[in-house]
């Protein structure tokens, strides 16, 4: 399943319903030199909606925003510099390809003939021209957990760990559905009440009615939208809120749902392989929304007055659709991977994870397959604010067998961050880990392009990962001779600290102020991406 944070509700919406200067040690650059200084960040004012839209490019010491100081490295060290072409694959939900920020931006095959029906590069796919959809028409999908209860108690360990965890899920979701209709019904309430479909903080104000049911919805909703924030929408927000739990009711959770029949391949046969359409954004243009973002964010053309920026100048965008809507099939990510791979891509996108993966050798296999290929692969840590170094905690795919050690140097796993530095700048649903999350990036109100020319702000590490391949790929296209391997020891090493002391995680009561932990529990390294030091240090390296 993707790794994004779909809406902004869930967190607290339960306890609304129910009740109704730091100082850092950071990795910066003077005179175009990796040095540790102290800084003292203090951020005085809200960020305005130019910084809001742009945040993730901003710089600590300039902008006092955690970004990846994407505009200083653009200013400072790419004036002039002409880099190579660099293929990012996106295996995800689709993309839509034909949006106007992403023109230009699209891998084309060179060895194929757009519409001719003839497999012209006798690669068994028929004109794929910009990629490959191994989902066909299939759009929703069991979670794997739900897959593996279906087939039956078969005694193993892994049957009844799914089985207490679908449980749990299913009794969760059903507490959820009842949360969102309430939600909705309060909506509503004000909508009819104010006569608009949407509305802001202040035009709670002027409802007056003493009304019971008005007065409490009013209640209810400003302390929604003043915990969720200037660009919290509720229409849209709620919509995306009832859509992601009706969806799990009645396809994530459902045994009786087969998802995968329209595919109409055999999902347990890994030489099965020759399926699919060459569709990238699917049969419903509006499901690549999460696709359509990832690829926004590296590659959305830079400077051109429309929505946000790409981090990435001069990359091309191939599509592998393999993510649906629930959890994806370890076959479809182990064959995107290795499509991705033979159509050139350096740099690949995996902003998906699961609990459970029946067949992760075919994953194993196709990382190995693109470490030799000389491939880095970029993976979202996941969005349960989970410690994925315990093994109840695992997110596949990863690049361990034991989830101690690697047994390649081609994935780095990415945690999210947002705008604010101090000890709450890692994302409360970011996963963690000082064993398997490497680093972390911008992954909270992230502004990039949706499908049908618009834009949208979206969280989670979903959007951490392409922040970080983004870097991946400026790296790989202004430094080619570097290895898969130094680019991502590169993004790793070249970071800026995180606080010394940050909050990971959730926090289970919401009444008690959660305890902060000494950053080394966060990841490998306790850093954040920086584009600028990135750059500098694959120069160094270039030379060695």
């Amino acid at each position: 399943m993707s790794s994004i944070k779909l809406n902004t509700l869930s967190a607290f919406a339960l306890l609304v319903l129910a009740g109704c200067s730091a100082t850092l040690q950071a990795q910066v650059s003077t005179s175009k030199e990796i040095i540790t200084a102290p800084l003292a960040v203090v951020k005085k004012a809200p960020l305005s909606e130019n910084e809001l839209k742009r945040w993730s490019h901003l710089d600590l010491i300039k902008d006092s925003i955690p970004g990846m100081s994407v505009d200083k490295a653009y200013a400072e060290l790419l004036q002039g510099k002409k880099g190579v072409k660099v293929i990012v694959g996106i295996v995800d939900s689709g993309v839509d390809i034909e949006h106007p920020d992403l023109q230009g931006m699209i891998w084309t095959n060179p060895k194929e003939i757009a519409g001719n029906g003839i497999d012209d590069d006798k690669n068994g796919f028929v004109d794929d021209v910009h990629g490959w959809n191994f989902l066909g028409d299939a759009v929703h999908e069991n979670l794997e957990m739900t897959r593996i209860v279906k087939k039956g108690d078969d005694g193993s360990a892994q049957y009844k760990a799914a089985l207490a965890q679908y449980e749990e899920k299913t009794k969760k979701v059903i507490e959820d559905k009842q949360e969102v209709d309430a939600l909705l019904d309060i909506h509503n309430t004000i909508k009819k009440e104010l006569n608009k479909t949407t509305y802001k903080l202040e035009d709670l104000s002027k409802v007056s009615s003493v009304d019971p049911k008005v007065a409490r919805a009013k209640m209810i909703m400003t302390q929604i939208l003043t915990n969720a924030g200037p660009t919290f929408d509720p229409e849209a927000e709620l919509e995306d809120y009832r859509e992601s739990v009706y969806d799990q009711f009645n396809y994530n959770l459902n045994k009786d749902y087969d998802g995968r029949k329209i595919v109409g391949d055999n999902p347990e046969d890994i030489k099965d392989k020759y399926y699919g359409n060459n569709v990238v954004f699917g049969p419903d243009k509006e499901k690549a929304l999460h696709g359509t973002h990832v690829a926004g964010i590296i590659a959305q053309i830079r400077g051109n007055d429309l929505g946000g920026d790409g981090v990435a100048n001069n990359v091309e965008i191939l599509t592998v659709r393999a993510v649906p809507d629930g959890d994806e099939y370890d076959k479809d990510i182990a064959l995107a991977i290795r499509y991705a791979v033979d159509n050139g891509a350096k740099v690949i996108n995996g902003s998906f994870g699961k609990s459970f993966s029946p067949h992760k050798k075919w994953v194993y296999d196709a990382i190995k397959y693109a470490a030799k290929k000389d491939v880095l692969i970029v993976h979202a840590a996941g969005n349960d604010g989970y410690n994925i170094d315990k093994t109840e905690n695992i997110n596949y795919p990863n690049d361990s067998e034991d989830n101690v050690k690697e047994f390649t140097n081609n994935v780095i796993t990415i945690g999210a961050i947002n705008n604010k530095y101090g000890e709450n700048v890692v994302a409360p649903f970011s996963n963690f880990g000082k064993i398997n999350v490497d680093v972390f990036a911008p992954g909270e109100e992230i502004y990039a392009t949706v499908p049908n020319n618009k834009y949208k702000y979206l969280q989670g590490t979903s959007m951490a990962s392409p922040n970080a391949a983004g870097v991946a790929a400026l790296i790989r296209s202004y430094y080619p001779k570097l290895k898969a391997a130094q680019v991502k020891q590169i993004l790793m090493d070249s970071g800026v600290a995180l606080p010394s002391m940050i909050i990971l995680g959730e926090n289970p009561n919401p009444e008690q102020k959660p305890v902060a932990v000494s950053a080394a529990e966060s990841s490998r390294t306790a850093k954040m991406v920086n584009a600028y030091n990135a750059l500098l240090m694959a120069e160094k390296m270039s030379k060695k």
